[in-house]
């Protein structure tokens, strides 16, 4: 079966990729009969070549380390049905650079504390609930202030908007899926043009917190949830839809989706999901898709 690679450099103005990148491709890849030249997506920047069939893991990993020294991603991707119409994506440290229960525990002098917590559970050392509840728990009694003040010093990652705004502008659903908090996820979603968002919701009582995740927990089954619920709403497959994330909650819903994206990967996810962006900002997925500098929203 046919397979498009797909490599896209971080920035073409200190590495640019040139078709020795695809020399390089084809020498790791040689058994699996590299076909034509490639495809330019964006000059010095992104192209395509077809390739007879998909890499298996070692080969990614190979490609990978070879493309590291000048910050090439790789991606391979079926031949058809390229441009997604459905988009789930993570918010915290995928969407937006943190993670937005580690920023509010800084209000209460326990980053540190909540944030080993936070990094054990996206790489999937610890149960998701239990993190979550555990973490929620340190914060009774913590003024609704830190929440505000920790949403409006909330940073979006690069390429976010280009992202959302470009697949919106060719009929794409976007949706934010968040194990975070409601508070975030609301003001993240009509920040960067997300048509819907769905996240946790935090306990509160007057101006303070209660220490307690309302139920129900939205986890990883959720997510996968969320995304057949849409795909049906929209009367869509799975292979219509792009999710990107990067933690091991994630895995699930990128493992089902037609390309599932890991973005700056925890180390799981690096094993687990061919499709990353290690280098780049969350707009190299968009040529990950096939678009061409021409089809995309630039912000």
């Amino acid at each position: 079966m046919n397979a498009i690679l797909t490599l896209v450099a971080a920035d073409p103005n200190t590495a640019a990729l040139t078709s020795a990148h695809f020399e390089k491709a084809r020498e790791i890849l040689q058994t699996k009969g590299i076909l034509p030249d490639p495809v330019w997506l964006s000059d010095d920047k992104a192209a395509d070549i077809i390739i007879a069939d998909f890499p298996d893991t070692d080969a990614i990993k190979t490609l990978r380390s070879v493309m590291e020294t000048d910050k090439i991603d790789v991606f391979t991707t079926a031949p058809g049905n390229r441009t997604k119409k459905l988009l789930l994506a993570d918010m915290d440290s995928t969407i937006v650079a943190e993670e937005t229960l580690d920023e509010l525990a800084a209000f209460a002098g326990l980053k540190d504390q909540v944030a080993e917590i936070t990094a054990k559970a996206m790489n999937g050392e610890l149960d998701f609930h239990g993190a979550i509840r555990e973490r929620v728990a340190l914060l009774k009694g913590l003024s609704t202030d830190a929440l505000e003040q920790t949403r409006d010093a909330t940073i979006v990652n690069p390429g976010a908007k280009t992202l959302v705004e470009t697949m919106k502008s060719h009929g794409a659903t976007c949706v934010l899926v968040s194990g975070g908090f409601t508070i975030f996820t609301e003001a993240i979603a009509e920040q960067v043009g997300f048509n819907h968002h769905h996240g946790n919701t935090l306990g509160i009582e007057g101006t303070a917190l209660t220490g307690e995740v309302i139920d129900p927990i939205l986890d990883k089954h959720a997510k996968v949830k969320f995304l057949d619920e849409y795909c049906e709403k929209l009367l869509l497959s799975t292979e219509d839809a792009m999710t990107i994330g990067d933690g091991a909650n994630d895995i699930p819903m990128l493992e089902k989706a037609g390309l599932g994206i890991g973005y700056k990967p925890k180390q799981t996810v690096a094993e687990s999901i061919s499709n990353c962006i290690i280098h780049g900002d969350l707009s190299t997925s968009l040529y990950a898709q096939g678009y061409r500098d021409s089809d995309i929203i630039k912000n």
